[in-house]
């Protein structure tokens, strides 16, 4: 078994969506639009919620890329919560 150290920070490759991965039941996300910068925190629930968490933590290259705490605080710091 996999493991890993929480949390994990993601982005997507266009800078638009930014992760939190908190545990292996929950990220944040950071996303970008007409109003700036929304704040969101999912919990699984369900399987397909479970293997996108999973894959954010251990498949992620494939989709998103790696960042530091600071570049993902940074963002934060823009957001408003949803």
């Amino acid at each position: 078994m996999k493991t890993v150290t929480y949390p994990q920070y993601r982005k997507y490759p266009n800078e638009k969506a930014y992760f939190k991965v908190i545990s292996e039941k929950e990220f944040e996300e950071l996303l970008w639009g007409h109003g700036g910068w929304t704040r969101r925190i999912y919990k699984a629930g369900i399987l397909p919620d479970y293997n996108y968490i999973y894959d954010l933590t251990f498949d992620y290259s494939k989709h998103w890329m790696e960042i530091s705490r600071e570049e993902y605080e940074e963002k934060r710091s823009l957001s408003k919560e949803a």
